[in-house]
């Protein structure tokens, strides 16, 4: 009877014990994200999402910085997207991209205004709502 509820206990406790969410920190506010650190993945980004959760996102992290221009073909919904240097500091917003409905031309870029190392992608709006502002430091906690 002890051992059952000693292993009953156990398994209890190891359930709470889920890995920690890629999270990421700006001004104070946290958001679980998605990371695409390979080509494959943050080719696909966000496309094809319809909805995203208020507290999450998609943190694209490039091997070394580097001009980028990020475009929304695919991608539903509008967002905004941040970009960040070496040092993890915020360089420029493109605020509410929209999606790129068009099907038959390109779909305009949205670039940064320096090199840049990290995108963070959320939803279109929170960069105001929050007061993001260049020069803020995005903190990263990556799960092993």
């Amino acid at each position: 009877m002890k051992k059952n509820a000693l292993l009953g206990l156990l398994i209890l406790l190891l359930c709470g014990c889920q890995p920690a969410q890629n999270r990421v920190t700006l001004k104070g506010q946290t958001f679980d994200v998605e990371v695409a650190n390979d080509n494959q993945s943050r080719a696909m980004g966000l496309m094809f999402r319809e909805n995203m959760a208020s507290d999450a996102g998609m943190l694209f992290i490039f091997p070394q910085p580097q001009p980028l221009a990020f475009w929304m073909k695919n991608t539903l919904i509008p967002l905004d997207i941040l970009y960040f240097d070496q040092n993890r500091k915020l360089i420029n917003i493109s605020e509410r991209t929209p999606p790129c409905k068009n099907t038959t031309t390109r779909c305009p870029n949205y670039p940064s205004v320096r090199p840049a190392k990290y995108v963070l992608e959320i939803n279109a709006g929170l960069s105001e709502q929050y007061g993001f502002q260049p020069g803020d430091e995005l903190i990263i906690e990556l799960k092993n």
